[in-house]
């Protein structure tokens, strides 16, 4: 096929990746719902044993008691769906960064445009990993919301016309330097989520031991402790990643494009305040013995100072970087 038509078919599958990872989305997000149902029922139900203890007459099989065992069986299936969308969307995603490759005959990784759409498919390839590893369907809403997110930006806001790099971009350390740069931002995104996620399991744990109750979603989420052991070994996966790619490939490639290792620019800036940052948190981790809420904020905060550096620099400020193409 000729380029053009690897452009065309990857304009195509971007989009319809977008839409099967919305209606993921959806799907988990109808898990959730179906989470909050299930704990009602449950407690209708026990609501009528109780009343039946007291002597009162309760029909058997009357249709006024919600079914609870229903409530969960449409959970799990909205969560079987919500994976299987996650895969299909993934193929589709895939099969878009592939082509776009193809037709700029290069890696597709010169402008924002093809770092957004490569950057989210490293989200969901790291989210897949570990689902098969650690059994993370319960991160599926957090995953698929941020990727439809990315890729729905990419499409409507940040769309280039496959081209020729730029001369600076011109060398075999690209691939070093934002592959790893993708790939770290991938784990630090999942890592990030599962941060969230632990602070809302633990803040349930706590209430349950006041007396109060769960979500039949949140009981489905694995314990808070096992939630900040697995974000930690995300995070502890990416860091030495960020840390060859990011800070010693980039400053390589740098002193090859710009004839200097180190200067100052905003995007090199902020890449550094993100490795201080997760260094931080490993750091506490390790000699300070902080687990839990402080862990899982530096985690989180670490996030969105990522978050900052794939966008608000590319995008408000200006710089040697400026190559994105926005």
């Amino acid at each position: 096929m000729s380029p053009e038509t690897y452009a065309h078919v990857s304009n195509l599958l971007i989009p319809t990746a977008t839409v099967i990872y919305a209606l993921a989305m959806m799907s988990h997000a109808m898990e959730w719902a179906l989470g909050r149902s299930a704990m009602a029922n449950t407690a209708a139900v026990k609501e009528e044993v109780l009343v039946a203890s007291d002597g009162e007459q309760v029909t058997a099989g009357s249709t006024d008691v919600p079914d609870a065992t229903g409530s969960m069986e449409r959970l799990e299936a909205a969560s079987r769906i919500g994976l299987l969308l996650t895969w299909l969307a993934f193929v589709f995603h895939l099969g878009g960064v592939v082509t776009r490759g193809l037709a700029a005959g290069r890696v597709p990784w010169g402008n924002m445009y093809e770092f957004s759409i490569t950057a989210s498919l490293a989200v969901a390839i790291v989210y897949l990993i570990f689902v098969q590893r650690y059994k993370l369907q319960w991160l599926g809403l957090g995953v698929t919301l941020v990727v439809a997110a990315v890729l729905g930006l990419a499409t409507l806001a940040l769309y280039t016309p496959a081209g020729p790099l730029v001369p600076a971009l011109h060398s075999y350390w690209l691939v070093i330097h934002v592959s790893s740069a993708a790939i770290s931002g991938g784990a630090f995104t999942v890592g990030g989520l599962i941060s969230v996620l632990y602070l809302i399991k633990a803040r349930a744990e706590r209430k349950v031991l006041a007396g109060g109750t769960m979500s039949a979603s949140l009981r489905r989420l694995p314990s808070a402790e096992s939630m900040d052991s697995t974000a930690y070994k995300v995070l502890a996966f990416a860091f030495p990643l960020w840390t060859f790619g990011v800070l010693v490939a980039g400053p390589i490639w740098a002193e090859y494009a710009w004839g200097r290792y180190w200067g100052w620019d905003p995007k090199e800036v902020w890449s550094l305040v993100t490795w201080v940052v997760y260094a931080a948190y490993l750091h506490a981790r390790a000699t300070a013995g902080w687990r839990g809420r402080r862990a899982a904020t530096i985690a989180i905060v670490g996030w969105f100072v990522f978050i900052f550096n794939f966008v608000g620099v590319n995008l408000l400020v200006s710089g040697l970087h400026s190559y994105a193409g926005v």
